[in-house]
């Protein structure tokens, strides 16, 4: 359970870091780094959530499951 919470809370902060991108590309018009900077958080971010998902998974504390008929 505790793991799944993780996984939510990064999730949060990456879309946070998506909306701070937006934010910052509308309010500066595209001049400044700081887009930039938050975009590559956000894409930090995920690699290391897809990171931590695959080690969950080997780890056997999360289990994938697909659609079932």
């Amino acid at each position: 359970m505790l793991a799944k919470l993780v996984v939510v809370a990064i999730f949060i902060g990456v879309l946070a870091s998506l909306a701070s991108g937006l934010f910052f590309l509308v309010k500066d018009k595209g001049r400044s780094e700081r887009t930039v900077r938050a975009l590559t958080v956000r894409v930090g971010i995920s690699i290391g959530l897809l990171c931590l998902l695959i080690l969950l998974w080997a780890l056997g504390l999360i289990e994938p499951h697909g659609i079932r008929p």
